[in-house]
């Protein structure tokens, strides 16, 4: 099987490690286990003491019950059975699409987003077709050119809320309206939704599996709850069709998660608040850090983002991403992700969410460095 390389990760897995100023990073700002304790009031010593002395087997098959319950927190119809546990949304996404696209299947998916959403179905033969995002459109998608692009022959339908790179969100009305399309040809709605409950406003972010029987939901512990070093997620859905493909499938590729990092997650989801309440205070802080650098420079520009921990920042050289972020990278050590692996050309991916005075640093190295382009 062949599948085209995957831009962003092999940016961040080559430059990274040696990064001066990693605004490139798109968890909120990694909490360490001691943090988690302290942040949820959990007794860290009897927890500690509690599950060294528990055998290391596979644990729960179908996921620690605990773990599944405080998924079922963040969502207003899904109950334990209606999820698959998996390592981190990338496994949640590949899981997906392996479980249930074949060849000749047609997908949709919207461009920008995480490459996974187009490239793994293309991947298994399946006929993809690609929804463009506007920036005239505030990153939102045209549903006229999505009811266009829409048949019979639709078989799933690629979101991603809120979105990667541009910090897009759709509103509860455009998702149903994206359901109302769905269901005209009885197609699945596949959304990531690594970032979902990061707003910039005190409001709810809805999913779509509350809105749609055949919709799929996609999340982890990564983003929204800055534990990425468990690479836990899940799949939820209500669809009993989907729930029994990706069971059947797990357990050639999967068979279960591990006891501790299940134990760990299941702290932070049914403490949630306390860790939201912090993870929501960074991104709106830090994100009037970036709308204020943005506003305050002559050659970039961007749309604001409404949730999330990215932005897509444009900027009016004639010089392509790639290289722009590797020149800047070796001359300041400020470290973003190039827009081509978007392909967003003439553009970088800042993600805000990292510590505060790291944030400061990294854009004003960006600033020095665009000084040396004038």
């Amino acid at each position: 099987m062949d599948i085209k390389p995957f831009k962003v990760e092999q940016w961040m897995n080559e430059y990274e490690v040696g990064a001066k100023y990693n605004i490139a990073e798109t968890c909120v700002n990694s909490v360490s286990l001691d943090d988690l304790f302290e942040l949820t009031g959990v007794d860290k010593a009897k927890f500690l003491d509690e599950f060294c002395s528990r055998r290391m087997t596979y644990g729960d098959i179908e996921g620690a019950p605990a773990f599944r319950e405080g998924i079922c927190r963040l969502y207003k119809t899904i109950a334990p059975e209606n999820i698959i546990t998996t390592h981190g949304a990338a496994g949640a996404n590949h899981h997906v699409f392996y479980s249930i696209i074949n060849p000749g299947d047609k997908v949709i998916s919207i461009m920008p987003t995480y490459q996974q959403l187009y490239s793994i179905p293309e991947s298994f033969g399946a006929d993809v077709q690609l929804l463009h995002l506007k920036n005239e459109n505030g990153y939102l998608p045209d549903l006229d050119e999505l009811e266009k692009m829409v048949d019979a022959d639709t078989k799933m339908i690629c979101i991603n809320n809120p979105n990667n790179p541009t910090g897009a969100l759709m509103t509860k009305e455009m998702l149903e309206k994206i359901v109302e399309i769905a269901k005209k040809v009885d197609a699945y709605v596949l959304c990531d939704e690594v970032y979902r409950h990061l707003t910039q406003e005190d409001v709810w972010c809805e999913s779509v599996v509350d809105l749609y029987d055949r919709g799929i939901s996609v999340s982890s512990m990564s983003k929204v709850f800055s534990l990425a070093g468990l690479r836990f997620g899940w799949i939820a859905t209500h669809d009993k069709a989907v729930i029994e493909a990706c069971t059947s499938h797990r357990d050639y590729n999967h068979i279960s998660c591990g006891m501790f990092d299940e134990a760990v997650a299941a702290i932070a989801l049914n403490n949630n608040e306390n860790i939201l309440k912090r993870n929501r205070s960074i991104v709106r802080e830090n994100l009037q850090i970036l709308d204020d650098w943005v506003n305050s420079q002559e050659h970039v520009f961007y749309t604001k983002p409404q949730a999330g921990t990215t932005a897509l920042v444009y900027y009016d050289f004639d010089i392509p991403s790639y290289n722009f972020c590797l020149d800047m990278y070796n001359k300041t050590g400020a470290f973003v992700t190039p827009g081509i692996c978007f392909e967003q050309e003439h553009s970088m991916r800042i993600g805000y969410a990292c510590d505060k005075q790291e944030l400061k640093n990294g854009l004003n190295a960006i600033s020095d460095y665009i000084k040396t382009i004038k």
